[in-house]
């Protein structure tokens, strides 16, 4: 990094991956400020720590500070298209950089420990974030999610070498990295936006785990299957919830209340009576690949023991507002098929004698016009569902894709379609109840107006 830089200014600082290098530099007493959008919880929490946002793009609201070509460096989310203030940087020639080439620089000096997938990358970055963080390994994290137990997406260490990154698939971001470690959890189909075919999107995560430094450490999931090209020199090893012929896998699965025991098998030997922190089937196999992370790179034994149970897990994934015998409210920031097919298939463990409601906000037009029938088949494990307007974030509409082409397919439940701002009234309470909020839109801003009318039922 030029050591010239003094100010650093995002454009889209209020994405959850932008936000935590914008920490990392306001940490290391850098001037940061930003662009974006539209104010959300997150912006105005990076707003009472000091940094400046404007929600417009007009390039007379830039700072004078951040103004100055030799010290101002420019970091963008490829999310962001046409921008005025963009536009003035590039022909102004300021150093521009896309947030993973940063990324890719920031944690070149570290061993970087980088987890991907097409989905459920921010529960295993943040539990192994967690476990690393109370062991004596320590580490550095740039998360997808806003950690329960560290309330934020930014952990630093300035003792640590560690660095554990969210690694994002969109826009190939991730193949600026050079992991020291690296884990592969799914390879599902998404951002075809991007990547035209699902066989391009395999070949950049191949691409992805070629990048992985000589004798450093592979980590997959069982059986997906991914004709991977592997270097010599590397150490490998898989995963999985309870398959044996993994290296890594739970057995004497056993719930423990609203979480999980389990005796996690692994190379070197069996570790018993593990517990979760958080409820769900599918955070066990998550504890399985964040242990997997751990204990290949010298975290203890008793150091996992002790920290994996005390994991309170991310904002907005599988996050339980309500929870009484008769009612219960889960907001989860699902918004992949497979994803919302995971969660459910958890609920139903969980609940399994209790009326399921789902209420799904589709996010990005081109991912619902892509996986719209597999939406409808995850959705159909519902009772009833409710489906509002599709989150277009970056995108613009296109035509003839609605809320209603995943409504049609739904199977033997009913399905209703509101706004957003008339879900409280759209949901019939019910005995014996779940309720389930799901997408990576802004249904969560409706997360207490649904709960005050629940909690009025």
């Amino acid at each position: 990094m030029n050591n010239k830089i003094t100010q650093v200014f995002f454009i889209g600082i209020g994405g959850i991956g932008m936000s935590a290098i914008a920490r990392f530099f306001k940490l290391k007493g850098l001037s940061v400020a930003g662009y974006d959008r539209t104010p959300s919880a997150l912006t105005d929490t990076l707003q009472k720590e000091g940094i400046n946002i404007v929600f417009s793009d007009d390039e007379s609201l830039i700072d004078e500070t951040f103004r100055d070509m030799e010290t101002t460096l420019i970091v963008y989310t490829p999310a962001v298209k046409e921008h005025r203030q963009l536009k003035y940087f590039k022909e102004n020639n300021f150093n521009v950089l896309k947030r993973s080439q940063v990324l890719g620089l920031i944690t070149e000096s570290n061993k970087a420990i980088c987890i991907a997938g097409t989905h459920g990358k921010t529960t295993i970055s943040t539990m192994a974030a967690h476990l690393f963080r109370q062991s004596s390994v320590g580490c550095n994290a740039f998360l997808g999610g806003i950690s329960r137990n560290y309330k934020t997406n930014f952990l630093w260490d300035e003792n640590s070498r560690f660095a554990i990154i969210e690694a994002d698939e969109f826009d190939r971001s991730f193949l600026t990295l050079t992991p020291h470690t690296a884990l592969v959890l799914a390879v599902d189909a998404d951002h075809l936006d991007i990547y035209e075919t699902k066989e391009n999107m395999v070949e950049a995560f191949i691409m992805f785990v070629e990048r992985i430094a000589k004798n450093g450490n592979f980590i997959v999931k069982h059986n997906l299957s991914v004709q991977w090209r592997l270097k010599e020199n590397l150490n490998i090893f898989t995963y999985s919830l309870n398959d044996e012929t993994a290296d890594f896998f739970a057995e004497n699965i056993r719930q423990d209340g609203a979480v999980y025991l389990f005796d996690l098998q692994t190379p070197g030997g069996i570790i018993c009576d593990l517990k979760t922190g958080i409820p769900g089937l599918v955070n066990v196999e998550n504890a399985v690949g964040a242990c997997a992370l751990a204990l290949v790179n010298k975290v203890k034994t008793d150091e996992i023991r002790y920290a994996l149970p005390l994991f309170k897990g991310i904002a907005r994934r599988f996050d339980v507002i309500i929870d009484t015998p008769d009612l219960v409210y889960i907001d989860d920031y699902a918004h992949h098929p497979e994803e919302i097919r995971a969660t459910l298939e958890s609920v139903r463990a969980m609940y399994p004698n209790h009326y399921l409601t789902v209420i799904f906000q589709p996010h990005l037009f081109t991912r619902t016009h892509d996986f719209y029938t597999g939406f409808a088949k995850s959705l159909s494990l519902a009772d009833e569902l409710i489906l509002l307007d599709i989150y277009p974030a970056r995108e613009e509409p296109i035509e003839g894709v609605t809320s209603k082409i995943i409504g049609d397919l739904v199977e033997n439940i009913p399905v209703r379609y509101c706004a957003k701002s008339e879900i409280a009234k759209n949901i019939n309470v019910k005995t014996s109840q779940v309720v389930v909020t799901m997408g990576a839109g802004d249904i969560d801003r409706e997360v207490d107006g649904i709960k005050e009318k629940l909690q009025l039922k």
